[in-house]
């Protein structure tokens, strides 16, 4: 089948949010006294709930301080937003392309649902998704659960759908929810860790999005033909 549904990661797939990011859990861990990490390894969890993030990152706290560190980096987040980050080059015109084709676009992010909304109300950027999935709302990534939610949601089959993110466990989502998967090689995670999760390709920018999904459908469209004219997809004659 063509793909009838792209789901986007958010934060270093669409927006350029990656290095916001990163200041922000410094700054967060600095606050509740937790040891610095380099920037590498605050980058490495981007792509999880917040929660899961900060126990990833420091599994010697305690659930108080976890939260107290969450409060902090809402703050710093916040804050930061007031001067919302940009989209990366191409994202507004890539989303507007499938639009135009008739396709559906969804969001399965690692922010909060009220972080998304803010971030919607703020650029006017939620027109362009029929829906969206949060970690405070389904299960953190890389569990399948935000995808197969949007399958059902929506009434798309896997086969029809492509999910489209920046790290290890935007890819190992979609992996487990037996879904076609592209990572982006501008965002928080190495080619390497992405690769581990056989994607059908890695893009240096995100318009390259567009002739991967044209020519899914006119592969399907040939096959279409092909099987209507009595020959077979290798070219032998069906009698």
């Amino acid at each position: 089948m063509s793909y009838s549904l792209v789901i986007f990661d958010w934060d270093g797939t669409l927006m350029d949010s990656t290095g916001r990011i990163v200041s922000c859990l410094a700054a967060a861990a600095a606050d509740v006294s937790l040891p610095a990490l380099p920037p590498e390894r605050l980058c490495s969890i981007i792509g999880l709930g917040l929660f899961e993030a900060i126990r990833d990152l420091y599994p010697e706290a305690d659930d108080a301080l976890v939260q107290a560190m969450r409060d902090r980096y809402a703050v710093h987040f916040i804050a930061a937003e007031a001067q919302p980050s940009a989209l990366f080059p191409g994202a507004l015109e890539t989303l507007a392309a499938l639009r135009g084709q008739g396709m559906q676009l969804a969001v399965a992010t690692g922010k909060s649902r009220r972080g998304l909304d803010r971030v919607w109300g703020s650029t006017g950027l939620g027109k362009w998704f029929d829906s969206s999935r949060c970690a405070d709302e389904s299960r953190s990534k890389p569990h399948p659960d935000m995808v197969l939610e949007l399958l059902a949601e929506l009434g798309h089959a896997p086969e029809q759908t492509l999910v489209v993110g920046d790290t290890s466990f935007d890819l190992e989502m979609a992996e487990r929810a037996g879904v076609d998967r592209v990572g982006v090689l501008y965002g928080a995670h190495p080619r390497e860790r992405l690769l581990a999760h056989r994607p059908l390709a890695l893009l240096e920018q995100i318009e390259a999005l567009l002739p991967l999904i044209a020519a899914r459908r006119l592969s399907v469209q040939t096959k279409s033909d092909q099987m209507e004219s009595g020959v077979s997809v290798d070219g032998s004659v069906q009698r």
